[in-house]
């Protein structure tokens, strides 16, 4: 079996290479001739997978070691019979963590506020219903808005309430343009005058749920503070928003040691069962052991002492800033600074929570 491979998924070769030949390449360059005499393709949200790629091959398996499909055309995939898997949750404690981390790195008295503080989830699938859970332990208010999902322990309020009354908001759904609730360009011009001037906003899902020149226009105006993890033109990224962006990282928030070895795990299982396979490995055997920082219940502590430890997201947005060139961020260097993250631990891994 010939298997091409995304050369920045985790643990390829532990978990592929008892069943075929394994071709490593770069995900966002793959072309046709790069997968035509290939029987699976692993790939992550950089390779768009559509009939130009996968049209007229040998192809029988995708998978995606990630949570979104926006990148997948599944119309062709299932035209062409190719079965196909995506890894929906594989990161969403990392992201969950990633957001506290950001809040708190902007604000690190937010950990005292308790219940006046605020916090608007919008979208309360895997990571947004994580979220909720992880803030709860934190003591803040918590409302969430999704048209589609219950989440039984938080306030559930329409999307205008939410806008309008968060102290903090972050977005976590998959990027939409048709249905009747679309999240493409979900946060804007509307939306962000909706806000509270005050209010930060971090945007961790799809870079297009949030219009980029309304967003401009409103910390223009506003002084918000924003994060950003991924950008509407991603990988093009301009000096001007990364100037008016208080934290800006290169769509990593779910690049935890975890959550990639989980997402080759779960798209390792997918392949054994379209296959027929035994699915007899799991991710946890290769993980090393690290300095645990989390002890008793007392999280808040920790937080306050380890935080840097335990994420430095500030090296993250130096080193992408660093990569401005001419004006705006060089790709290639963009591209570079992901392959080689240097993957952290979840807070589980340093003896902390999950949900």
């Amino acid at each position: 079996m010939k298997i091409v491979a995304d050369e920045n998924l985790a643990f390829t070769e532990y978990f592929f290479s008892e069943y075929g030949e394994i071709h490593q390449a770069a995900g966002r360059t793959l072309t046709h001739d790069d997968v035509k005499e290939s029987d699976v393709l692993l790939v992550r949200s950089v390779t768009k997978v559509n009939e130009a790629l996968i049209g007229n091959t040998a192809l029988q398996f995708v998978g995606s070691a990630t949570i979104g499909t926006d990148h997948l055309d599944i119309e062709a995939l299932e035209k062409h019979q190719i079965a196909w898997s995506n890894a929906a949750g594989c990161n969403a404690q990392a992201v969950a963590e990633y957001v506290i981390t950001a809040l708190l790195h902007l604000n690190v008295s937010l950990i005292d506020q308790n219940k006046t503080f605020t916090l608007g989830i919008i979208g309360l699938g895997n990571v947004g219903s994580r979220l909720a859970y992880m803030a709860t332990l934190l003591g803040w208010h918590v409302i969430g808005y999704d048209p589609f999902v219950k989440c039984n322990y938080i306030q559930q309020v329409e999307l205008e309430r939410l806008l309008k009354t968060a102290d903090a908001i972050t977005t976590h759904v998959p990027l939409t343009k048709a249905g009747e609730h679309p999240t493409y360009h979900l946060i804007n011009a509307e939306a962000l005058a909706m806000m509270k001037p005050e209010a930060i906003l971090i945007n961790s899902a799809r870079g297009a749920v949030v219009e980029e020149a309304a967003l401009i226009q409103d910390i223009q105006q506003t002084q918000r503070r924003v994060v950003l993890d991924v950008f509407e033109h991603e990988p093009e990224i301009s000096q001007q928003l990364l100037d008016l962006i208080s934290i800006v990282t290169p769509h990593i928030a779910g690049y935890s040691f975890e959550g990639k070895a989980r997402g080759t795990q779960m798209i390792y299982e997918a392949f054994c069962k379209t296959f027929d396979y035994a699915a007899h490995k799991k991710f946890e055997s290769q993980l090393p052991a690290c300095e645990q920082y989390f002890y008793g219940n007392n999280i808040k502590q920790t937080l306050k002492k380890y935080l840097t430890e335990i994420y430095d997201i500030q090296r993250d947005d130096d080193n992408l800033r660093a990569c401005l060139k001419d004006g705006k961020v060089d790709q290639k260097a963009f591209d570079y600074l992901r392959k080689t993250y240097p993957l952290r631990r979840e807070w589980a891994a340093h003896g902390g929570p999950k949900a």
